[in-house]
């Protein structure tokens, strides 16, 4: 296994290629871009003259170039070469999005909810410091249009729509990113919390009108504290039922 930009990824054991050689050579590419040597865009050099650059056999190259291509830090096109894709956040996540999309029991989902609880109030606090007149218009709205919701499905849909402007208030593009892909798994859970238990909807709706009242108050601890009751009562309601 191969840990890159905080993905574990296994790598192919190849006759002649040992996992050993392979991460060493995993460590020199990514180096190269780490130092800014090999910049987003930027071909990389033939295979036979880059391997022979790093001292390193062209088939432990090229296994650490299709681990890198995996993960989108490399990509990949056939008769044009290797590039160094553009490394933006929302690439990059994309292998962890399909990582979570495998696993989605209980006991997936509530870490993924743990991970959200951590983050949300953080994306929640720093929105506090940068929102515009215009975000907390279109975040009420949001609210206004939760009350009118005509199913928990649509509810639920507002509520991803929610977090996710508050996310991009943050000014943060890898959070806001990150927020998003982890927001995929817990869907079907926020689903039927809504469905099975009472006052869950109109609760949902109370603690965003808090949230966003924090934020139109330029209140980061506040923020911080709403948006964690609310991220919270999803993952204790699903410990709840799945004991």
């Amino acid at each position: 296994m191969q840990d890159i930009g905080g993905l574990t990824v296994d790598l192919p054991e190849q006759p002649g290629v040992p996992v050993a050689v392979t991460d060493d050579a995993i460590l020199r590419v990514r180096s190269m871009i780490a130092s800014g040597e090999l910049r987003p865009g930027d071909r990389l050099p033939r295979e036979a003259d880059l391997a022979e650059r790093l001292g390193l056999s062209r088939n432990s190259l090229r296994e650490a170039v299709k681990a890198l291509s995996l993960v989108r830090v490399l990509d990949v096109r056939q008769g044009d070469g290797t590039y160094v894709s553009s490394l933006r956040a929302d690439e990059l996540l994309g292998a962890l999005s399909f990582v979570l999309d495998l696993h989605r029991g209980d006991e997936s989902v509530l870490e993924v909810l743990e991970v959200r609880r951590i983050l949300e109030p953080a994306a929640a606090a720093l929105a506090a410091t940068k929102a515009s007149a215009e975000d907390i218009a279109a975040l009420e709205a949001l609210c206004d249009e939760s009350e009118r919701a005509d199913s928990v499905e649509r509810l639920v849909e507002q509520d991803l729509e929610f977090h996710r402007r508050i996310a991009q208030v943050s000014g943060n593009a890898y959070l806001a990113r990150l927020l998003d892909t982890l927001a995929g798994p817990t869907v079907r859970a926020r689903i039927w919390r809504g469905i099975s238990q009472g006052g869950a909807t109109d609760r949902t709706i109370a603690e965003h009108r808090s949230i966003v009242a924090a934020l139109a108050a330029g209140e980061p601890d506040l923020a911080r504290s709403w948006s964690t009751v609310h991220v919270a009562g999803v993952e204790q309601w699903l410990r709840e039922i799945s004991e």
